[in-house]
């Protein structure tokens, strides 16, 4: 059968070509599905490969059989696109669908709303395997269920990292977000203490809203003060940092180092109640997101036993047993309504996701911001 989906693809001559293009799909095999996608988030996750680096405001309409667009790059950005440049890129990171057809181990799911990862979400049609989808409880709608992977098992990932490693609370920046939502009530539901990082008065009556119970503005004066503070009450030595650039991540670090050293008394490595390295604590930062596009600032203010880094959602998954992994879907598949529910903003069509005044509205950042493709509808009126 034949699908149209969003194709992304940056040409030798500095060009990023956005075009909805016409595909034919092969009849699903084995434990594959085929699944009518009704919904796809524009993650932030999304926005790189989608658009690259490209400048909206060089945009032009593109003649041809199907809808096209293109963009002016930086020709001095070629180099750090080198591996994708003139291929055509799918794109969508997830969505939800109804399962139209499977092969013989997936035939059960014929009829199923699911929530779908593995690209290619902002396409009408999607194959694949049943190992990629989560099969939503009966009355949950493609909507609902469309944010059904990335931020619940990011969410899930950071406190299962936390336990792994050894950490008994968390810092959490952007926490407002829909995902620091989730981790907001997942660490209430797991009692696990949880310190959210804002940046405005709003985000923190709405964290307040939902029951969290510590919550720092970075704008305010007394911030650091206040996250030593939640760091003593709280023990948190690990943070998962959205920003990715500027002070936070060490911003976050010192307030660990002098958290952890006015709790220490006896550390292996002081002498006389000093070292030179630091409190004995490990303290662990991870960059997860890209908010900030400054470079990430580092100081070294706090001893030697500490670690900035990156983390991501697939390796974490890949990592898991195939037991864990099901438990960890199970509970996103029966709280997708409450502890994992996600807003959007407005639902657009296929087409207008090329269009530059919803290209305009995506593109920015933030709480409540949130797009959702239908690519069911080629257009919203």
């Amino acid at each position: 059968m034949k699908s149209k989906e969003i194709r992304s693809k940056i040409t030798d001559q500095a060009k990023l070509e956005l075009s909805i293009e016409e595909i034919e799909l092969d009849k699903p095999i084995g434990s594959e599905v085929l699944i009518k996608i009704q919904a796809s988030p524009i993650n932030p996750s999304d926005i790189g490969l989608l658009l690259a680096s490209a400048n909206p405001k060089t945009l032009k309409k593109v003649k041809g059989d199907f809808p096209k667009v293109s963009m002016d790059i930086d020709k001095s950005h070629l180099p750090f696109f080198s591996k994708r440049v003139n291929k055509s890129l799918t794109v969508g990171n997830e969505g939800a669908g109804k399962v139209i057809d499977a092969g013989k181990d997936s035939k059960h799911l014929i009829g199923k709303i699911v929530s779908v990862s593995g690209g290619n979400t902002f396409s009408q049609y999607k194959c694949t395997d049943s190992f990629n989808c989560i099969e939503m409880k009966k009355g949950i709608s493609a909507k609902k269920a469309s944010s059904g992977y990335i931020n619940p098992l990011t969410a899930l990932g950071m406190v299962e990292t936390a336990r792994i490693e050894g950490h008994s609370a968390i810092i959490h920046t952007a926490a407002a977000s829909s995902l620091g939502q989730m981790l907001v009530k997942i660490c209430n539901e797991d009692r696990i203490n949880l310190i959210n990082i804002v940046r405005r008065e709003d985000q923190v009556k709405l964290l307040e809203s939902i029951g969290a119970n510590y919550i720092l503005n970075s704008s305010s004066p007394d911030f650091m003060r206040n996250l030593i503070k939640a760091i003593i009450k709280t023990g948190a030595t690990i943070a998962f940092d959205a920003t990715g650039g500027g002070q936070l991540t060490d911003q976050i670090l010192t307030a660990m180092e002098f958290a952890t050293s006015a709790l220490e008394q006896d550390s292996p490595i002081s002498v006389q109640g000093y070292s030179p390295y630091g409190s004995s604590a490990y303290k662990q930062v991870y960059i997860y997101g890209g908010l900030d596009s400054s470079p990430i600032i580092l100081n070294k203010a706090y001893g030697m036993n500490w670690s900035a880094g990156g983390w991501l959602l697939f390796p974490f998954v890949m990592a898991l047993s195939e037991e864990r992994l099901k438990a960890l879907q199970e509970r996103i598949k029966h709280n997708i309504d409450t502890t994992f529910k996600s807003t959007y903003k407005k639902t657009i069509g296929l087409e207008d996701a090329l269009n530059p005044k919803y290209i305009k509205e995506y593109l920015k950042t933030g709480t409540g911001n949130k797009y959702l493709i239908n690519p069911q509808i080629k257009t919203v009126k």
